[in-house]
Order: structure tokens, then C-alpha cells, then sequence
């Protein structure tokens, strides 16, 4: 049986992994009989109250996103391409906030030191890489050199900081994907388009079922 690894960064859209996201690629890899792991850097990370966008408080990213997970969830630190077929990056503004700080620096950005290890090392052992929503710029601030091809959508201001990194941008719907099968990279934009709960599992569903038969 094929085994996943999926990296959340939190709980909640506006400051961690967006839910609906998340459970989309639980769920879809479930309906492809792959056995999955969800993982979150052991981190404190800025939260906001999701009814008033206020800032409330710090919390533990890795505790957050076992919310999501419920509770079946490993540090980051301890997650290695050898254990695993592929590796999946839901998105939400944690992808951005918390795994790196694009959202703030955009194509100049850092990477959290486990993120940017966990993606050289699937892609230095040729195991394919998805990510969704805003996550492919943290893929693309990575990767970049390489000249992968990623999308988020069609917003031209996220796409030209995509591109400064050296990575390409394909524009896509949100219902579909789009695939670098050279560089084993897999992206779909999902809530980078405000759109219905079912069209985001449509594409995360369609990106996963090639990212499960590449792995």
C-alpha cells in the first residue's frame, strides 16, 4: 500500500491549513486506499479570531492542526522521504504564515528549516509533491531554481511573485489541476478561488488521484 504524508499548518483559513482543504485530501487519499500521515512543525504561530479577523492569541501549530487530524499527528522534525511514496501541502493562509512568510515577503521569502528539508528531500528522490491554494508558492520559494511549473489559480499579483522565484505559472480552474510531470510536481488552486466546497474537492480530488498513481 501506498503511503502519503500530508503537512498541515494549523487550523482554521485565515491562519492555518483551510479545513475544508485538508479533509478534501484525507478523504480523497482514503478513497484511493493509500495509507496517509499527517504531520505539523512543533511551532507558536500568530492566531486570529475567524469571525472578527482580530489577533487573539499564540498557539501551537502542531495542537491546532491535530484538530484536523484528530489527534493522530507527528512533529514535523520527524518526518523523511524514505517512509513515504509523496508528500501533500494543503493550503490556507498558515501555508503562507507559518511554513514560511510569503504572505508578508512574497518571492523573498523563508522557509521554516523542516519544510524546505521535507521538499528537497522528496524531490532529490524523484516522489512527487502536491500542494494546493497558496501552498505552491512555498513549493515554488523552494524549488524554484528548477524551473517547476505550479499554478495557483489566476491572480496575477501571487503569480508574479511565483515567478520571481524562477518557477512557472500555468493559470487553472479551481475545479482542476495542473501537473509538472518532469519535476513530479502537482497543484491545484482550490480557495485561491471563492468558490463552492464541492469544486475545491474536484480538483484536489483530480490532482490527487495522478499524484497517487506518479507516487
Amino acid at each position: 500500500m501506498k503511503k502519503i504524508a500530508v503537512v498541515l499548518s494549523g487550523c482554521g483559513f485565515k491562519d492555518g491549513a483551510e479545513i475544508t482543504e485538508a479533509v478534501s485530501t484525507l478523504i480523497s487519499l482514503s478513497q484511493h486506499h493509500v495509507e496517509y500521515k499527517v504531520f505539523a512543525p512543533n511551532i507558536e504561530a500568530e492566531t486570529l479570531d475567524h469571525v472578527t479577523g482580530e489577533t487573539i492569541e499564540n498557539r501551537n501549530v502542531l495542537k491546532e492542526s491535530a484538530r484536523i487530524a484528530r489527534g493522530d499527528i507527528k512533529d514535523l522534525q520527524e518526518l523523511k522521504s524514505g517512509d513515504f511514496d509523496a508528500v501533500v501541502f494543503p493550503g490556507g493562509f498558515g501555508a503562507a504564515k507559518n511554513l514560511c512568510d510569503f504572505a508578508s515577503k512574497g518571492a523573498d521569502c523563508k522557509v521554516n528549516l523542516d519544510v524546505e528539508r521535507v521538499i528537497n528531500d522528496f524531490y532529490n528522490s524523484q516522489k512527487p509533491i502536491g500542494a494546493w491554494c497558496i501552498a505552491p508558492a512555498l513549493v515554488a520559494r523552494v524549488l524554484g531554481s528548477y524551473n517547476i511549473a505550479v499554478t495557483i489559480g489566476n491572480d496575477k499579483d501571487t503569480a508574479l511573485e511565483i515567478e520571481k522565484t524562477g518557477a512557472q505559472h500555468v493559470e487553472c480552474t479551481v475545479d482542476d489541476y495542473v501537473t509538472d510531470r518532469e519535476n513530479k510536481i502537482i497543484t491545484s488552486p482550490a480557495y485561491m478561488y471563492d468558490d463552492t466546497p464541492y469544486k475545491v474537492f474536484t480538483g484536489i480530488n483530480k490532482a490527487l488521484s495522478e499524484l497517487v498513481e506518479m507516487a
